[in-house]
């Protein structure tokens, strides 16, 4: 048990150390090329660009948030990068002084979350560099909507075909209801999982909110990992909050840069398949709970804007859920905090009923 726990302490701790040194190089390089938002974000889940409302765009201004530098994110999968990397070599070279035991990258439990990871990332910085380059065209947003659905299903395919061909997971966990077989339709359900938590990357935006919320998260799945003795896995996911607590340190409000999509992609593609390895997807909606509400708060918005028109139709003042708060007065500490609390608390609960289950 010691040695596990050193395992996961020790390239955490190593990977928070990392973040901290390379934050300000990066920062320096996203201030002197103005790695920010040139213009005000579009909307082009209708169909053509529409102007997101005015009521955004005034929030957007208040906050100073056109001048921050959107892929911040870089900082986490770098490090995080760098630090699988540099356990991976030392376990190779210096197995004499049982540095082989930190090598937390292994075919079973962590090459398909490592490459969802990275995947997600390289997508979402190509995204963010469309959006700060690109001044007009199809591209003037980033990818268009269609593109990254396509894209983001591709990969879950890819991940889902993996899951059933090469780790032969055709069925999941129910809580206190035993198993319930699959067999080839852990595929398109697996797809359809990854789709749903990739519409909750929206939660990005806030000062430190979504880093946050995301750390809760892959603790509470990283502490269920190392009770089922999934210690790769348990690594894993520490050493990837380590990473996101580092980025909290220079994001306290205010921010000193976001996420973007090249953070948060990366975070969301490796999410489901963290919850499927362990086998508690079924509990992802409550360890995940601000993710839920979060996800649903925009389609409810949207959907009832196409049913009654962009004025009747809104149910919300601003959305994802987190604006709309922001809009109706609340300060963005109070709604970062609150959503931490709300986060570790669910986080808990669903570590608890993983437990018991």
């Amino acid at each position: 048990m010691n040695i596990d726990i050193l395992k996961v302490v020790v390239p955490t701790l190593f990977t928070f150390l990392l973040a901290i040194f390379i934050t300000p190089f990066l920062t320096h390089y996203l201030f002197k090329y103005e790695m920010w938002k040139k213009r005000p974000r579009h909307d082009d889940s209708i169909g053509g660009l529409e102007e997101i409302s005015p009521e955004f765009k005034r929030i957007q201004s208040n906050t100073g948030e056109m001048k921050t530098p959107r892929p911040g994110g870089i900082v986490v999968w770098l490090s995080f990068l760098l630090s699988v990397v540099i356990f991976f070599v030392l376990s190779r070279f210096l197995t004499s002084n049982g540095m082989i035991k930190y090598n937390f990258l292994s075919r079973n439990q962590t090459w398909l979350p490592f490459f969802s990871l990275m995947a997600g990332s390289i997508v979402g910085l190509i995204d963010d560099l469309l959006t700060i380059n690109s001044k007009k065209g199809i591209f003037a947003n980033g990818f268009p909507r269609k593109w990254m659905i396509a894209i983001v299903s591709l990969i879950g395919l890819i991940s889902g075909l993996w899951f059933y061909y090469k780790l032969d997971v055709s069925s999941i966990h129910i809580p206190f209801g035993g198993t319930l077989e699959l067999g080839w339709l852990i595929v398109p359900f697996f797809l359809l999982v990854f789709l749903a938590t990739f519409s909750s990357g929206v939660i990005d935006g806030i000062d430190g909110l979504a880093a946050g919320v995301m750390g809760a998260i892959f603790v509470a799945f990283g502490a269920i990992a190392f009770f089922q003795n999934q210690i790769d896995i348990a690594t894993f996911c520490a050493a990837l909050a380590g990473a996101l607590l580092a980025f909290l340190w220079f994001n306290i409000p205010p921010a000193r840069f976001y996420l973007g999509e090249t953070g948060m992609l990366g975070l969301v593609f490796t999410l489901p398949i963290i919850a499927f390895l362990t086998n508690q997807i079924l509990l992802l909606p409550v360890i995940a709970f601000i993710l839920v509400i979060t996800s649903l708060s925009s389609f409810i918005q949207i959907f009832s804007k196409k049913l009654r028109g962009p004025i009747k139709g809104k149910v919300f003042r601003v959305a994802p859920l987190h604006h709309h708060f922001e809009a109706i007065g609340w300060s963005r500490e109070k709604i970062v905090m609150r959503y931490w609390v709300i986060s570790i608390v669910f986080a808990m609960v669903g570590v608890i009923l993983a437990m018991i289950s």
